[in-house]
């Protein structure tokens, strides 16, 4: 599953947040950094799945 939500995240990074942590804080931050460069909400959205 964790594969399934890494590919998500990189075709658009909010939603492989979602699927791992909802929507709270996380979440709300991964938008923020997917506004201001794509990369950075890549990043943040593996990092979050890879973590937990």
């Amino acid at each position: 599953m964790d594969l399934l939500r890494i590919i998500l995240s990189i075709i658009l990074p909010p939603v492989g947040v979602f699927l791992q942590v909802g929507i709270g804080f996380h979440f709300w931050l991964n938008i923020l950094l997917t506004i201001l460069g794509y990369i950075p909400g890549i990043v943040h959205a593996v990092y979050i799945i890879a973590k937990k």
